[in-house]
């Protein structure tokens, strides 16, 4: 039986300051991954309200 050699990976995190996250950096950083989330989030928001209002007043 052939034995294969254990293989040891070591993971390395590049952890960023919390002071950091909220630095508005451009290119692909944790801050602008941040910053793009709360932007589809807000976006989502505001979509659903108009869905809402739309359905509201067209009734």
């Amino acid at each position: 039986m052939n034995k294969q050699p254990k293989i040891e990976m070591k993971e390395t995190k590049n952890l960023v300051d919390k002071k950091e996250l909220n630095l508005w950096k451009r290119g692909f950083t944790p801050q602008a991954e941040i910053w793009n989330g709360r932007m589809a989030t807000v976006g989502i928001g505001i979509i659903f309200i108009i869905i809402a209002l739309i359905s509201q007043f067209s009734q």
